[in-house]
């Protein structure tokens, strides 16, 4: 299920659900496990090698493009940038992977190569421009790498340890925001390295975070089923926002970031 709450918080938020407009049957032969949506397709992955693009500027959501074999055992994560030119994907094997864009056709960019074990790295995410990679860890580490500049691994923060669940980078990449299986929630300030804020709030596993459009607002949810929201700059919870009855895998904001959809 997936609600908009419109995130004003000078009054009462209220959310709102969406019916669905088209499915995709038979989209992967087994289970998917991420999608990453660019101005005009939808990417998903599953256990499966193949990663597919069906375009979303036709009624019927064709399939556009299939990655045959991308991933040998199957793809956990996709993240895509804004500008819709540039998306990675992380293997089960350990193995990620860059793409981008070209005549209307996704090519291999590079691979994020640093000794990583199967499963070793998790959630991922790419800044607005598809330049920096941030990747969480099994152990809790939080690493960014420059995809321009060879992907060289420029950042490598520490936590508490616990196993990073969900991760996401500022529109503007100053900072990145990690959310653990034990709750907790942390900011890290990109140009000086250092941790911003360790964020209370949420007691269970926090399966999602993000940043708003203008980077002063970041939403974080999992088990605890409610969207906490925190001022980034002061590291402060400034609302609670209920209405799931489940966990929640996901967030998201709209462009103006006046609504956050969750699910």
């Amino acid at each position: 299920m997936k609600r908009a709450f419109p995130v004003d918080l000078s009054d009462a938020v209220q959310s709102k659900q969406y019916l669905t407009t088209h499915t995709i049957d038979n989209a992967h032969i087994t289970d998917i496990f991420s999608l990453a949506v660019t101005p005009h397709q939808i990417i998903s992955a599953s256990g499966s090698s193949d990663i597919k693009i069906y375009s979303t500027s036709e009624p019927d959501f064709p399939l556009a493009q299939t990655l045959t074999a991308a991933h040998k055992l199957g793809v956990h994560h996709l993240a895509a940038s804004k500008d819709g030119h540039h998306f990675a994907s992380a293997g089960f094997a350990g193995d990620v992977k860059l793409w981008r864009l070209e005549e209307a056709q996704w090519v291999k960019n590079g691979d994020i190569v640093d000794g990583n074990k199967a499963g070793e790295i998790w959630a991922i995410a790419l800044s607005a421009e598809g330049q920096y990679l941030a990747a969480t860890s099994v152990d809790g580490r939080i690493n960014v790498w420059d995809n321009v500049g060879g992907c060289k691994k420029i950042r490598e923060f520490e936590t508490k340890g616990s196993f990073g669940m969900a991760i996401d980078l500022s529109v503007d990449g100053r900072y990145t925001a990690s959310g653990h299986e034990n709750g907790g929630v942390y900011v890290f300030n990109n140009d000086t390295g250092r941790l911003l804020h360790s964020l209370p709030g949420l007691i269970k596993a926090v399966r999602a975070v993000a940043f708003s459009p203008a980077g002063k607002l970041l939403a974080a949810a999992g088990d605890a089923r409610v969207i906490a929201l925190y001022d980034v700059a002061a590291g402060e919870q400034v609302a609670n926002l209920s209405g799931h009855g489940a966990w929640i895998f996901s967030l998201d904001w709209s462009d103006t970031g006046e609504f956050l959809l969750s699910g």
